[in-house]
């Protein structure tokens, strides 16, 4: 969690300094490192890096509400595109992201953090999961 929350930090002075795909990129990593960190908590592996699957495929016991997987949509979508060159048919990334994506992206990462800290946060003051 703490390399989540350093992560969603760096988007959000990405977002400042007015570099609005790395600000995407960065949230998106923020809540991929998040739901990653709730499945180490539940002593689970987990793979890959699109954030709805992660989320979705958390044990059945912890069910993200629709905000939550949402959110991780939102943020897939930043994945292949704010990096690659190639992922417009014509221009870059830079071209093509604004502070509304950098804001929509960071609002999202948000979400994601929270709930998996909450979550998180459950199974520490609860191990046994009563």
């Amino acid at each position: 969690m703490r390399q989540a929350d350093s992560d969603l930090r760096h988007s959000q002075h990405a977002r400042d300094d007015g570099d609005f795909d790395w600000a995407a990129f960065a949230s998106h990593q923020a809540a991929e490192k998040a739901v990653k960190g709730l499945f180490q908590v539940l002593h689970l592996d987990a793979w890959g890096h699109t954030v709805t699957t992660l989320v979705t495929n958390l044990p059945n016991t912890i069910v993200p509400p629709t905000e939550v997987v949402d959110a991780c949509k939102e943020l897939d979508k930043h994945y292949i595109p704010t990096r690659y060159p190639n992922g417009f048919e014509r221009g870059a990334p830079v071209d093509f992201y604004t502070r509304a994506d950098a804001d929509r992206a960071i609002a999202a990462a948000q979400v994601v953090i929270g709930f998996c800290r909450h979550q998180i946060d459950r199974r520490r003051q609860d191990p046994g999961g009563r």
